[in-house]
């Protein structure tokens, strides 16, 4: 949980950061241009964080036509930041686990939860795990929201690469049925038993890969 609201808060804070750099001073005005978790809260997804252990952050206000470089360019780059800033940190936190000097112990290991329920850790073990956990959270966030659906970031990049007509239409049609397809994906596997995943599919070798690259562990995270 402690890992969640660390991505969620520095993920929120550099959409805010770049925005302001970029000219716009909606996310400043707004008290977001801040690293204190409680200014990228959002009441629901807290709620959500503390009952089920997943949770969102409070969007940033942006003005897109505030954005010295253009409102599409600007709007990506602002996008773009938060994914980035979570991989800034997976490999920050990724160096000494690389390095060897804390061990790979990720939450999700039942080995690991078995020994932390024992109590026969020692201090290099709970560091591990608290680092280990902070670098998968960052990765599974930076790579989740990258997804090109609404309302996630991903949706926000695609259109720099577009001429400005197919923008227009992709942009139209990310508001109309994004979050309905982004629904349908996220709950595809509980509707079949599991059997049926494709967002996790495309997700689980692109998350392997990030992790491998961040803390130098060649390792299935989710194999």
């Amino acid at each position: 949980m402690v890992a969640l609201l660390v991505g969620i808060a520095f993920h929120e804070f550099s959409h805010a950061y770049v925005a302001d750099a970029l000219g716009d001073p909606t996310p400043r005005l707004a008290g977001r241009v801040s690293l204190n978790p409680l200014a990228h809260l959002d009441p629901a997804g807290t709620l959500l964080l503390f009952l089920v252990g997943f949770g969102w952050g409070k969007p940033v206000p942006v003005n897109g036509h505030q954005l010295r470089n253009g409102e599409r360019p600007g709007m990506a780059m602002v996008a773009a930041a938060g994914p980035l800033s979570n991989f800034l940190v997976a490999g920050l936190v990724g160096l000494p686990l690389k390095f060897g000097w804390v061990p790979w112990l990720p939450a999700f290991d039942a080995e690991a939860v078995r020994r932390f329920v024992l109590g026969s850790w020692s201090l290099s073990e709970h560091l591990g795990l608290f680092l280990s956990t902070i670098a998968l959270v960052s990765i599974i966030l930076g790579v989740f929201n990258l997804i090109p659906l609404f309302p996630l970031d991903g949706h926000r990049v695609v259109p720099i690469f577009l001429t400005e007509k197919a923008a227009r239409t992709y942009v139209h049609f990310q508001l109309r049925y994004g979050m309905p397809i982004l629904f349908l994906l996220l709950v595809l596997p509980f509707l079949t038993g599991g059997r049926f995943g494709p967002l996790f599919a495309v997700m689980r070798p692109v998350i392997n890969f990030l992790a491998r690259v961040f803390t130098g562990i060649d390792v299935d995270v989710f194999p």
